[in-house]
C-alpha cells in the first residue's frame, strides 16, 4: 500500500504556479515516513504533522463525543496548530531551506 501511495502522491499546485513551497508541503511524505516507522525522519520532513494529527484526532472525537471534548478547547488547539504551521513555513522561508 505505501508503494501505491507513493507513485500516486499529488503535486503541489502551488510550488507549480509560484514556484515556492506552500505551508503545508512536505506532507505528504511525512506522513508516508510515518507510516513507514521512520518517526525521525518524518519530524525533519514536516514537523507540523504531528500537531495536525493530533487535531484531527481531537476533531474526529469532538465530532463523535461532542459532550466530552470541549469545542473551546478545540479551537485553541486549532489556533496553535495554524500558528506552528506559519512558524514552521516562516523559517524554511527564511532559512532558504525551501
Amino acid at each position: 500500500m505505501i508503494s501505491w501511495l507513493q507513485q500516486h502522491m499529488l503535486p503541489c499546485a502551488f510550488k507549480y504556479f509560484f514556484g515556492i513551497d506552500c505551508p503545508i508541503c512536505g506532507a505528504q511524505r511525512s506522513l508516508l515516513l510515518l507510516m513507514q516507522g521512520d518517526f525521525d525522519a518524518s519530524f525533519k520532513m514536516y514537523p507540523p504533522l504531528l500537531f495536525v494529527s493530533a487535531l484531527i484526532f481531537f476533531a474526529t472525537a469532538y465530532l463523535l463525543f461532542p459532550l466530552q471534548v470541549k469545542e473551546k478547547y478545540l479551537k485553541y488547539y486549532s489556533g496553535f496548530v495554524l500558528t506552528v504551521i506559519i512558524v514552521n513555513y516562516t523559517f524554511k522561508i527564511v532559512t532558504n531551506t525551501v
